[in-house]
């Protein structure tokens, strides 16, 4: 386990089937670090590790976890286990990883069986970083600083497309 800002209390547990999956999950954690959330950096497999998988997820709950963000490509099955050992929720970001470019990842990962729900975000960096933001949209339910800086977040966004508006010219040079 290695934790991401570890003077925060871990929050979110950010979750890798592979090491090469960490360019796309640092997104997730720019995010939540940028918002001061504690989060971890977790590396199991669904298929290579299963049992470090479903004790890392059944034991996250007791840890103080309150979301996973889990990301995986080709079969994509990480989101998925973590979610049937867990009653956490569980955010799965697909990866591109073959040479279908994330599809396979895509449905694996949104395919679920009823009663292991896991919230599906798209594939890729975008997706990380939205999975990241959904975690932050949940623990601002319960927390008013970070629902403040959410809110400063959103509207900055709104900010930013007005500036661009100001910029836009026609024709184009």
């Amino acid at each position: 386990m290695k934790t991401g800002n570890n003077q925060k209390k871990v929050l979110v547990s950010v979750v890798m089937g592979s090491d090469s999956d960490l360019p796309v999950m640092a997104e997730a954690a720019k995010v939540l670090d940028e918002f001061g959330v504690g989060f971890e950096l977790i590396l199991t497999s669904a298929h290579r590790a299963p049992v470090r998988s479903a004790k890392f997820a059944s034991q996250a709950k007791d840890r103080g976890v309150q979301v996973i963000i889990a990301g995986a490509g080709a079969a994509a099955h990480l989101a998925g286990v973590l979610a049937s050992h867990t009653p956490l929720p569980v955010i799965g970001v697909p990866i591109d990883a073959t040479p279908l470019k994330g599809m396979d990842a895509l449905l694996a990962t949104v395919q679920m069986p009823g009663g292991i729900p896991v919230a599906t975000m798209a594939i890729g960096k975008p997706g990380a970083k939205n999975a990241a933001l959904f975690a932050i949209r949940m623990l601002s339910l319960s927390d008013k600083r970070l629902a403040k800086k959410l809110e400063d977040y959103i509207a900055q966004m709104a900010r930013d497309v007005e500036k661009k508006q100001e910029k836009l010219k026609w024709p184009l040079s």
